[in-house]
């Protein structure tokens, strides 16, 4: 089975109109200056010649509004990764921007010069939220953008936020079900961190922003994994990237971040799961059996083996088993007593 990988590179706050409330665009890139030419060629060699040939590989400009800032500087980025995909070393270039950033003529010249993916940061579907959040577009402008970039027939991928200033559970989870309407490729979920010299700070440090908890973070986020799953939309990420210039010298202020906030909330969707398992069942104060897929063992148990401690104190349990099954399907748990 061939493996994917992104050859990221990194254009921080290029392009964007103003700062959004959460963001501050250099402290999540990692860098404040944008490369040239050459260090880019560097970057794309460098990770070339350590990846195996078994692999589809994306080189992919993150950080910014790659598609609103100036057009020369744009098409250079892009001429020097094309020259890539024309020499057959790569399959095509990733990039990410604004709704509000794409139109037909930016859209004619990422097919010219080998832009096979698009990503797009909707943040939230909610106009109020939006608007609170300074993002400067609105979520007309997130279906005028996707309807144009299926015309071009791009690989999509809507970027969105959780725990938005202004933003409640419900307002994320019918971001999510638009979402699930516009019927993108792939998603990513971000949990909102307040981030160090940003107006968020400001709302936080006055009282005005208050961070959810990692627990009921984790909880909304299963509920947006699983409606993404069930409507067969790939869940590309769940949490920031860790860099030693985000999680260093204070940069996140507040906020759950968590460097495996992904495992963190696959282990909740797991945990939910056998516990209505085991009620339906009628399995308290057995010795019991879980069956998962193979492979996901490890997010049954949870970190630590958080899980199980959990379930066996909750319903009073002799012990617990995983089994793993290969027949089984992703997230699919059932339960029986165990009688081996």
């Amino acid at each position: 089975m061939r493996r994917h990988v992104n050859i990221p590179i990194f254009i921080p706050h290029k392009g964007c109109p103003n700062d959004c409330v959460f963001c501050n665009q250099k402290k999540i890139a990692g860098q404040i200056k944008s490369p040239e030419t050459y260090e880019i060629k560097k970057i794309i060699e460098e990770n070339l010649s350590t990846i195996d040939s078994n692999t589809d590989i994306q080189i992919a400009f993150f950080g910014g509004s790659f598609t609103g800032i100036c057009r020369e500087e744009m098409i250079n980025y892009l001429k020097t990764a094309y020259s890539y995909v024309e020499k057959g070393q790569i399959l095509g270039i990733r990039i990410s921007t604004r709704p509000d950033y794409i139109s037909e003529e930016i859209l004619d010249i990422l097919k010219k010069y080998g832009v096979t993916s698009i990503e797009l940061g909707v943040q939230s579907m909610d106009d109020r939220v939006l608007m609170l959040c300074e993002r400067g577009h609105t979520s007309a402008d997130v279906e005028k953008a996707v309807k144009l970039i299926r015309k071009y027939d791009f690989e999509l991928v809507l970027q969105m936020m959780c725990n938005l200033y202004g933003s409640t559970e419900k307002d994320a989870l019918e971001t999510g079900k638009k979402i699930v309407s516009l019927k993108p490729d792939g998603v990513r979920i971000y949990p909102t961190m307040v981030i160090k010299d940003t107006k968020l700070e400001e709302l936080y440090n006055e009282g005005k922003y208050i961070p959810e908890n990692l627990e009921n973070t984790i909880s909304l986020c299963g509920k947006l994994y699983m409606l993404f799953y069930e409507n067969n939309i790939n869940v590309l990420r769940m949490g920031l990237y860790s860099s030693k210039e985000l999680t260093e010298d204070g940069n996140i202020v507040a906020g759950c971040f968590h460097p495996s906030f992904g495992e963190l909330v696959f282990s909740k969707i797991y945990l939910e799961k056998a516990e209505n398992e085991i009620i339906k069942n009628n399995l308290q104060n057995k010795n019991i059996a879980i069956y998962v897929k193979k492979g996901n063992a490890s997010k049954m148990a949870g970190n630590n083996k958080k899980n199980i401690k959990y379930l066996m104190e909750k319903f009073s349990l002799k012990g617990i088993k995983i089994v793993q099954e290969d027949s089984f399907l992703n997230f699919e748990v059932k339960t029986s007593e165990n009688l081996l």
